[in-house]
């Protein structure tokens, strides 16, 4: 039990992260966001994902756009806003100094050989 709440409290300390960084790539609909997260091995459902991107827009991170869909109602696609695009700058230099910081850690404990 301790081993899997720890992995759910890293998975989710990563995920805004991850959602930025793919929203950072180009306009982009949900279940596109919620497929190159699965891709990656980080599994989110959509009653995750749609809570947070409405976080995300009211902290003024991301807007999005309503599409015309020739196959159903219109798809609203998401894009970072102008402070999206500094706020993940910022999260690019924190994750590599954690990265640095956890691969450090990590050295050290393995034997030398």
């Amino acid at each position: 039990m301790i081993v899997e709440n720890t992995q759910t409290q890293m998975r989710k300390g990563v995920l805004e992260y991850c959602i930025l960084s793919i929203i950072a790539k180009g306009e982009i609909y949900a279940s596109d966001i919620i497929a190159e997260l699965k891709k990656a091995q980080l599994l989110v459902v959509e009653g995750t994902l749609y809570p947070l991107l409405t976080r995300l827009k009211n902290n003024g991170l991301l807007s999005y756009n309503w599409v015309e869909s020739t196959s159903g109602p219109p798809r609203k696609y998401y894009v970072l806003s102008e402070e999206g695009r500094k706020v993940l700058e910022q999260l690019d230099k924190t994750w590599e100094e954690l990265a640095f910081a956890v691969q450090t850690s990590i050295g050290e404990r393995k034997p030398k050989t």
